[in-house]
């Protein structure tokens, strides 16, 4: 299915940013000059391509088409996803104040982003390995392949609307040099 296809491709961008960000905030903490600047470029990532292109394109085209299709959101998988999505822009909105203390003069704080970084890394990889390998195959299953080509297209949609042209490659670039800055595999 194209849209599951697609997803898993954003993913495999989301993952190499969570590693990353392990980096970034570790030279946050030892009060690395480039670091501030390279957390916010990070957390601009996390913000519009994660949540309100990558979730967005789930809660509101995928989710609500696998609900009809029978999959339950309370005590069910896509309840369960959108839990975590609330975790994760809580861990974002706590990096983004703490970063904004570091740069106050707090260096208390950085421990609070290499926290929050952390724990954000850890729920997003077990959230991306439960999509990619039960949620989405589930939605292979159960949405017809005419719906399927909808879903695509609606996606399409999202992504200019919310991140807008050029955006999805400027953000790329992005995890390729800081990923090359920081020697991260």
């Amino acid at each position: 299915m194209k849209a599951t296809t697609e997803l898993r491709h954003e993913h495999d961008a989301v993952l190499v940013a969570l590693r990353i960000l392990d980096k970034v905030a570790a030279a946050v903490a030892q009060n690395d000059a480039r670091a501030p600047g390279d957390l916010e470029r990070l957390l601009d990532f996390f913000r519009v391509f994660v949540d309100k292109c990558h979730h967005g394109k789930e809660e509101d085209v995928l989710f609500p088409e696998l609900e009809r299709r029978g999959v339950r959101r309370e005590g069910g998988p896509v309840g369960v996803m959108l839990a975590e999505h609330e975790v994760g822009r809580g861990h974002v909105r706590a990096m983004a104040e703490n970063l904004q203390k570091v740069r106050a003069g707090d260096s208390a704080a950085a421990a609070a982003i290499t926290e929050h970084a952390a724990a954000y890394r850890a729920m997003l990889q077990m959230h991306i390995q439960k999509e990619n390998n039960v949620l989405f195959p589930m939605a292979e299953r159960v949405v017809p392949a005419e719906v399927a080509e909808r879903i695509a297209g609606q996606f399409d949609a999202i992504e200019q609307e919310r991140v807008g042209e050029g955006k999805h490659e400027a953000y790329h670039a992005m995890l390729r040099e800081t990923k090359d800055r920081y020697g991260v595999e």
